[in-house]
C-alpha cells in the first residue's frame, strides 16, 4: 500500500529529545493517496489509491519541506571525497561510481586517487595493460568491474574523442554503464536535473515520504516515482537534493541503526512518526555467506596474480593447484575467470594476468 504523509498532519512535540518521545508526540493523519501513472499500475488496479494531483502535491510539499532541513545538514557535513565540489573530471566521477558499487567509499577513496592519479582520462585507460588494470583494482571486489571500465574507456577514446557523453542515452549506451551510473553522472558531473537511485536514496525517501521500510531488492516503478515527484524542479536544487539525500542514507538512516536523534529531517519524518515499523526488514532471501565460495575462490586466484614476485610473469601449475584445496570448485572457478578475461591459462597449465 502506497502511503504518503502530507505537511497538513497534525504534530505536536514533547521536550524529549528520544525516538520513543518525539514518537508519541506525533499525531500523523496519513492520507491515502492513488495514481493513475502506469509506475504505480498495481496499486491502481488494487483500489488503493485515487486522485493523482493529490499524491503528487503531497509528495512535493513534504520533500520541499525535507530538503531546506537536508541541504543545510550536507552544507556543514558532507564527507570531502576527492572526486565531489567540482574537483574531479567528469570521467572522474564516472570512475568513482563505479567503484562504489557495492563498496564501501571508505574503501574506494585511496584506489580512486591512485587510479586517477595513473590514468586520468578515457584514453590514458584504454591504453593501459590489461594486468595492471586487474592489479589496480586491487581488492575493490567484483573485478570485472575493471575490465568494463576500461571498455567503456576505449568506446569513450575512440568513438567519442575522448569526451564522456552528455545525455542519460548516450551514457547507457557505453559499456557497463546502467542506469544509476548514467543518472548520477547527468546529476553529480553536469548539474542536470534527473533522479538518481540507489540503495540509499530509495531508503530515505521510502522512510522519510511514507513511513515504510524499504526493503532492499531492485527498485520498483513506485519507488522510482516517488523519487522523480520527490526531486526539486530546479536543476541546481535537484543535484543538491540528490547528493544529501544519499548522504543521510549512508551517514544516518541506515539500513539496520538508523541513528533518529541525530538526523535533521526527525521532526518531518513519516517513518520515525510511525514508530519506525519493520526496521530492518529485508526482502526474504537465504543469507548471502562468502566463505568457501566461488566468489572467494576466484578472489585467491587473482590476489595470488596480483602479488607475484617482479622476476615472476606467471604463477605455475604447482602453485596454483595449492591455492585451495576442493580441486574441482578451483578448476571450475580458474575457467570461469578465464572465461571472463581477468587471467591467461598457458598450455602448461600455468597461470597469468591477461597481457
Amino acid at each position: 500500500m502506497l502511503r504518503i504523509w502530507t505537511m497538513n498532519d497534525t504534530r505536536e512535540r514533547s521536550t524529549g529529545n528520544g525516538p520513543g518521545n518525539r514518537v508519541d508526540a506525533v499525531r500523523a493523519d496519513r492520507t491515502h493517496v492513488a495514481s493513475h501513472d502506469p509506475s504505480v499500475s498495481d496499486a491502481v488496479h488494487a483500489g488503493v489509491v485515487e486522485h493523482e494531483d493529490v499524491e503528487r502535491g503531497a509528495v512535493e510539499s513534504h520533500a520541499a519541506a525535507v530538503a531546506e532541513s537536508l541541504g543545510a545538514w550536507w552544507r556543514a557535513n558532507a564527507r570531502d571525497l576527492p572526486w565531489r565540489f567540482g574537483r574531479a573530471t567528469s570521467w572522474g566521477v564516472l570512475v568513482s561510481e563505479v567503484m562504489s558499487q557495492q563498496t564501501q567509499m571508505s574503501r574506494v577513496v585511496p584506489y580512486w586517487t591512485a587510479w586517477m592519479d595513473r590514468w586520468p582520462d578515457a584514453r590514458a585507460l584504454a591504453a593501459a595493460p590489461k594486468a595492471d588494470v586487474i592489479t589496480a583494482w586491487g581488492r575493490l571486489g567484483y573485478p570485472r568491474r575493471a575490465l568494463r571500465l576500461q571498455e567503456c574507456a576505449r568506446v569513450v577514446a575512440e568513438s567519442c574523442g575522448d569526451v564522456l557523453p552528455r545525455t542519460y542515452e548516450e551514457l547507457t549506451a557505453l559499456p557497463g554503464i546502467g542506469d544509476y551510473t548514467a543518472s548520477a553522472v547527468m546529476s553529480f558531473a553536469y548539474g542536470e536535473r534527473i533522479a538518481v537511485i540507489d540503495t540509499n536514496i530509495r531508503r530515505v525517501l521510502s522512510r522519510v515520504l511514507t513511513g515504510v521500510e524499504s526493503r532492499g531488492g531492485a527498485a520498483s516503478p513506485a519507488e522510482r516515482a516517488l523519487a522523480a515527484r520527490a526531486l526539486p524542479r530546479d536543476a541546481a536544487s535537484s543535484v543538491l537534493w540528490n547528493q544529501s539525500v544519499m548522504e543521510l542514507g549512508a551517514l544516518v538512516c541506515t539500513a539496520k541503526a538508523p541513528a533518529c536523534d541525530a538526523c535533521p529531517v526527525a521532526d518531518c519524518c513519516a517513518f520515525l512518526a510511525a514508530g519506525r515499523p519493520g526496521l530492518g526488514e529485508r526482502r526474504t532471501r537465504p543469507r548471502q555467506r562468502f566463505a568457501g565460495t566461488d566468489r572467494q575462490v576466484r578472489g585467491i586466484v587473482l590476489d595470488a596474480l596480483r602479488h607475484l614476485p617482479p622476476e615472476a610473469t606467471t604463477l605455475d601449475r604447482a602453485a596454483a593447484r595449492a591455492l585451495w584445496k576442493d580441486r574441482a570448485q578451483l578448476d571450475a572457478c580458474i575457467a570461469s575467470l578465464d572465461d571472463d578475461g581477468l587471467i591467461e591459462m598457458l598450455p602448461d597449465g600455468s597461470l597469468r594476468l591477461p597481457r
